[in-house]
């Protein structure tokens, strides 16, 4: 089973973790609650270590700055 690239999966979590993941995109490693969300949504095809935390990949990681940066570009717009 492999790994679904973030961009396959991100539209399917809820908007409480996309919040938590957009305002925190300089983690590398997510938090097992985060991680179980991500598991799911992707429909297992997510590592977890033994812990139950994910390591993000440089793609994934890419993507969720991409996705911060654009939230602050709308929240600026807004302002």
């Amino acid at each position: 089973m492999g790994q679904r690239p973030i961009v396959e999966w991100w539209d399917g979590l809820d908007e409480v973790t996309k919040k938590w993941l957009i305002d925190n995109p300089g983690c590398v490693v997510l938090p097992r609650t985060v991680a179980n969300v991500v598991h799911q949504v992707s429909g297992g095809h997510v590592a977890q270590d033994q812990h139950g935390e994910h390591q993000l990949s440089a793609a994934e990681q890419s993507f969720i700055r991409a996705k911060s940066k654009a939230a602050e570009v709308s929240a600026g717009k807004r302002a």
